[in-house]
């Protein structure tokens, strides 16, 4: 089966086109994605809390502080259980070295 076909389906490793083990694995799986935007969402927030702390708006540097803690914590969680959920499935723990 080619990369067209319909019934070509996507597994982590992807044994077939690269020799490392875990190349690409945070943009190729979609469910690492959540996690990623949560990442990203708390870096904008991490931007808006130093800017409302600077312009001595406190009350808002409280609120999206926290919400920037929120979403850092809860974005790495997602990646790293999803990480897990994959050396699970090729019978590694997390910390296993293995890959670059």
């Amino acid at each position: 089966m080619n990369a067209t076909s319909p019934l070509h389906q996507h597994k982590f490793p992807d044994n077939e086109r690269t020799t490392r083990s875990h190349v690409g694995e945070s943009i190729e799986d979609a469910r690492n994605w959540p996690g990623l935007f949560l990442v990203g969402l708390g870096i904008v927030l991490l931007a808006l809390t130093l800017t409302a702390a600077g312009y001595g708006f406190a009350g808002w540097a409280v609120i999206t502080g926290v919400l920037c803690g929120v979403c850092m914590i809860a974005g790495i969680l997602i990646v790293l259980a999803e990480h897990r959920r994959i050396k699970v499935g090729e019978g590694l723990h997390l910390t296993d070295p293995c890959g670059h």
